[in-house]
């Protein structure tokens, strides 16, 4: 008995070591993180009635080689682009002055911030480089395979020399998926 019950203890153990999860950090946090180790940031911008974000969030960040490469390379940020959270950007904030409690759980006013960086669907990756500059917005739901291009593209910095619409097919052609599928 004492064995089945370390068995499963030891399995637990195991299975929760290996769910890697990404660590998500507010807007303010990951500036705040940007002063002492610049990097990176990457944010979900997604809605709490949107399906296809909520697929990404189980079947691609719920992936643990897509959790680890963001965890190493990036601060994720996840943001609530129809939410009443306050946010404080490069010295500005903003709020969702329309934002109606009553429908917490349904469509709701775009909040400033998300209309600040041109958010016009759900999910929306968007991209910062270590100054705060967005790099780019990537919109839509993305399997791991097809995040992983992005993700590596922008943290070693090829998309300065991708700048062509030949560039970013060479680019593609050439890329080696590393990230395994579940």
């Amino acid at each position: 008995m004492k064995k089945l019950i370390f068995g499963a203890f030891v399995l637990l153990l195991s299975l929760n070591v290996s769910a890697q999860k990404i660590n998500w950090v507010t807007m303010e946090k990951a500036q705040e993180l940007q002063k002492k180790e610049p990097r990176k940031i990457i944010m979900d911008v997604y809605t709490v009635w949107c399906g296809p974000c909520k697929m990404l969030d189980k079947n691609t960040f719920g992936n643990p080689d897509v959790a680890n490469y963001i965890n190493k390379n990036y601060y994720a940020v996840k943001f609530n682009g129809e939410g009443n959270e306050e946010v404080t950007f490069k010295g500005n904030t903003f709020t969702n002055p329309n934002y109606d409690p009553a429908k917490a759980n349904r469509r709701n006013a775009p909040h400033q911030f998300a209309s600040y960086l041109q958010v016009r669907a759900y999910p929306t990756m968007v991209f910062f480089d270590e100054d705060l500059n967005v790099i780019a917005p990537i919109s839509g739901y993305l399997v791991p395979k097809q995040i992983e291009i992005y993700l590596k593209l922008f943290a070693t910095n090829k998309h300065k020399e991708v700048v062509t619409k030949e560039d970013w097919t060479k680019y593609q052609t050439e890329f080696k998926h590393t990230f395994k599928t579940k």
